[in-house]
């Protein structure tokens, strides 16, 4: 039996994985996934490959490109979810910004450099053709620190998955300004180089598994309802997230990786593009 240690975020793409495990899809072929949840983001995950005390994970595209380009030891070996990522913009709900134009030279609550929320602040303010020198942080490390620092006024907006920060828009804890689309697909499946080595046969396996998985998840009997149990969240915005949402079972194409790493490079995100070969396998 083959171990391999497994993470992302803990939100509701990820549901396939936890159904895969729960239904010991992976052990009925001798491999046992050991899932690790990282609300800290993808910083966090990047640092976890870097340091070796996890082999692969399921993360945002944007963040896992930065870091290899950094000289992070893992590659991309697939897209997960083929859709853009619909980040939110967040207030605290008392806050005396009221649009996204107010929020211009002002401070983003970012959960580590390195993460989505700290890249896509880059994003939101090339759209908005805002003066991205002139953005500044606060880190608060995760979605609860985000909670605590917005009411505190340690930043002033947070960017977090739209679905997964509406329930405390709904409860009054944020208020959403707008939402900002990934302008690429939005999560990979990136692996350790390391474990790609001594273990090519069991991750290729570990893949093929999950991805007949995800090909059949929409189609499973009462899956809404499962999402909204699991996740806390309201049936009427699973039913529209699900119906946004592609999950992928093919590699990152190197036209789309190209893609993106202009769009980095152009944002300052990156400081030079990595040939294709470093960062997927």
């Amino acid at each position: 039996m083959t171990t391999i240690r497994i993470g992302s975020v803990p939100e509701h793409f990820n549901l396939p994985w936890h159904l895969c495990i729960e239904n010991n899809a992976f052990k009925n072929e001798d491999i046992t996934v050991e899932w690790t949840d990282f609300p800290g983001g993808t910083g966090a995950m990047t640092k976890a490959l870097r340091n070796g005390t996890i082999d692969a994970v399921i993360l945002l595209t944007e963040g896992i490109v930065k870091d290899i380009t950094e000289g992070n030891p893992s590659k991309i070996v697939q897209t997960y979810i083929e859709t853009p990522l619909i980040w939110g913009i967040h207030v605290d709900a008392k806050s005396k910004y009221q649009t996204l134009a107010d929020l211009e030279n002002t401070s983003a609550a970012i959960s580590r450099y390195g993460s989505g929320s700290h890249l896509m602040a880059y994003v939101n303010a090339k759209n908005q053709g805002w003066n991205t020198e002139n953005l500044t942080f606060d880190v608060i490390k995760n979605l609860d620190g985000a909670v605590k620092g917005l009411k505190e006024g340690k930043g002033d907006y947070f960017m977090w998955e739209h679905f997964t920060t509406k329930p405390l828009v709904d409860n009054g804890t944020f208020r959403r300004v707008a939402d900002c689309p990934t302008p690429w697909p939005c999560f990979v499946i990136a692996v350790r180089n390391e474990v790609l080595s001594s273990n090519q046969a069991e991750i290729q396996k570990t893949l093929d598994i999950i991805n007949k998985a995800t090909l059949e998840f929409k189609n499973i009997e009462n899956i809404e309802e499962t999402l909204a149990t699991r996740y806390s969240q309201k049936l009427p915005d699973i039913k529209n997230w699900l119906s946004k949402t592609e999950w992928s079972q093919k590699q990152l194409s190197k036209e789309t990786l190209g893609n993106i790493q202009d769009q980095l490079l152009k944002l300052n995100i990156i400081d030079k593009k990595a040939p294709a070969e470093q960062i997927l396998r």
